[in-house]
């Protein structure tokens, strides 16, 4: 068995990080201007209409799901780019060929995606104080649902990488599936405001799950059951690991 090799799992992390502050306009400070205009438009101008839900303002009980959506496509962009720009520009044989195990280059390109999805959250959340107070209830849960929520949008965005075949394969995941599965999600709604044929189908959704999971971790409301979302997350972490593991040990489109 291959001994752990730190010092290149190291490097190589250290590289995926560099990736994306190298273009931190795009990858960094385009969501947080993004999410600004999500919460000016829906947390002030809409919520003044609104009102409060389930005893928060609206601005406040939106906050966590816009969060969360901008921690997935960040986590998943980071990734999935990476990947396949590294099939495109062929650097991805000396990633092959560097003394790093599978595991320890899936591990690499997941924590960049991790950073990457934390960094653009917290930003999301400093700008949220621009408008209100905004609270995390159960810091142990907030943590635990930003950083395994990560890594699942890292893991499937490496998947993406490797099925991708041109740019615009890149943009379908965000733009047809995260996107609209987070506004399906909750998460500028409660799923008490639909009917009640519409909530068997939200409850159908993962993605309301981790949405709700992160509601219930900032401002205590909770919509969902948790166990549910928790065997989620563990079983979507399990099977995309051993699935992007088997896709590189078969050499799927990364090796000629």
């Amino acid at each position: 068995m291959q001994n752990f090799n730190l010092i290149g799992f190291y490097t190589f992390t250290r590289q995926e990080i560099h990736r994306f502050f190298r273009v931190g306009i795009q990858t960094l400070i385009t969501p947080w201007i993004s999410a600004l205009l999500y919460i000016l438009i829906f947390g002030e101008i809409v919520g003044r209409r609104i009102g409060m839900i389930h005893g928060v303002a609206y601005i406040d009980f939106v906050l966590p799901g816009l969060l969360m959506m901008n921690l997935m496509q960040a986590s998943f962009s980071q990734t999935s780019s990476s990947l396949y720009f590294q099939r495109f520009l062929r650097h991805i044989e000396e990633v092959l060929t560097a003394p790093l195990s599978y595991l320890e280059i899936i591990g690499g390109y997941v924590i960049a995606g991790v950073v990457r999805g934390l960094m653009v959250g917290i930003g999301v959340y400093v700008l949220a104080f621009l408008f209100t107070i905004t609270n995390i209830n159960h810091i142990g849960l907030f943590v635990f649902y930003a950083i395994s929520v990560s890594i699942i949008f890292s893991l499937l965005g490496l998947l993406v990488g490797l099925w991708a075949n041109s740019f615009e394969h890149l943009a379908i995941p965000p733009t047809f599936v995260i996107m609209p599965l987070s506004f399906l999600g909750g998460l500028f709604n409660s799923l008490a405001m639909l009917p009640e044929n519409m909530r068997k189908v939200v409850r159908l959704n993962p993605l309301f799950y981790f949405i709700d999971g992160m509601r219930y971790a900032m401002i205590g409301i909770q919509e969902s059951d948790r166990r549910i979302g928790f065997l989620l997350i563990i079983g979507l972490v399990g099977v995309l690991t051993w699935l992007v593991w088997a896709l590189f040990k078969r050499g799927y489109k990364v090796k000629i």
